[in-house]
Formats: structure tokens, sequence, C-alpha cells
């Protein structure tokens, strides 16, 4: 049997760290899985979806705060890094953390797919796997190649044992620790 890119890494942490506080502004570079990934850079309506999020967050839970794109050390062992489009967590929770911060505390982490070719395996395979192995309690993956969401909650040994999905349009719970109900029709608009 070969062993997978997360049992030999293409780069050790620390390389990947610093390869990524020198990239380009152009790209956004992850660490998932072992392995060097490079995440578009946000379209138009990309960014208006993340700011629609993070609206209705601070609507129903204004003592939390959607940061996007915090960087958070993620997979078992800490040895991925990744920069979800949000994560939502306490008012002031990242002070002082840095650029890669544990993920202890962290209610939700938001990702919404770009239309590229490594969509697929990163935000629906990846990720998930990757943050429940984090232990984050939920996470709202927005979909535009399908116009659906979709919420995976209670991370256990590595997974998310609950995922629902709905249409764009439809009402959809965020569960305990957000607690609350988002209503998806606004995301309709962002369908592209």
């Amino acid at each position: 049997m070969t062993p997978s890119t997360a049992d030999r890494p293409q780069m050790l942490v620390e390389e990947f760290e610093e390869l990524a506080r020198n990239a380009p502004e152009l790209v956004r570079l992850e660490f998932i899985n072992g392995k060097v990934v490079v995440k578009p850079v946000p379209d138009g309506n990309h960014g208006e979806i993340v700011a629609w999020l993070l609206k209705r967050c601070m609507q129903h839970r204004p003592e939390l705060f959607l940061y996007p794109e915090q960087g958070l050390k993620v997979e078992a062992y800490r040895k991925g890094r990744a920069k979800p489009d949000g994560v939502l967590a306490p008012e002031e929770y990242f002070a002082g953390m840095g650029e890669w911060a544990e993920p202890a505390g962290v209610l939700m982490v938001v990702e919404v797919t770009s239309h590229d070719r490594d969509a697929d395996r990163r935000d629906r395979i990846e990720k998930p796997d990757g943050y429940a192995a984090a232990g984050i309690p939920v996470y709202l993956l927005v979909d535009r190649d399908t116009d659906s969401v979709t919420v995976h909650c209670d991370p256990e040994d590595g997974v998310y044992r609950s995922l629902t999905t709905r249409a764009f349009g439809a009402v959809i719970e965020l569960p305990d620790p957000v607690g609350f109900t988002l209503e998806t029709q606004k995301l309709k608009d962002f369908a592209d």
C-alpha cells in the first residue's frame, strides 16, 4: 500500500508557513492533507455571500464575529493549515494568536465554493475531514455549483456524523453552538 500525502507531506508545516507568508497577494495558500493547495482569489459574488453571512451572524449572535480568512491549524496533530472563507468565534477571540490559530473555541467555519476544478475535492472532501478532525462543531458549505447549502455537524473521530443539505431559498438550521436558523433566499441573487 502506498502511503498517503498526509503520511508523507510535501513539506514541513514550518516550511509551508514560510511559503504562505511570502506568497503574492494574487494567491491564497493552504496546507491540507499534507499538500499545498492554491485557493482561488474570490470573485464578487463570493465576497457578497461572505458579507451576507457576516451580517446574518451579527444579527443573530452579536457577541460573535465571522472572521474572514482567519488562518486555522487543522487536521490531526495540527499538521494542516486552512484559511476558511469565514470563522465564527467570540469577538476578539483571535487577538494575539497570529496568522495560524488553534481551532479550540471556534464555533463554525464557512466555505463558499469557487468555480474551479479543485472545489469538489477541497471544499466537499478534504476540508470537512480537516475541520472535523480539529473538532470544529459546525461546517457550513455554500455550494455555488449546486445552488445549495450544507451544514456539517457532530464531529466524531475525524468526520462529521450529520449532514443536512438544502437548496438556495430554503431555511436551514445552524445547530448549537451556533444556534440560529438561516433563511437562504438571498443566496439566489448571488448564484452564477
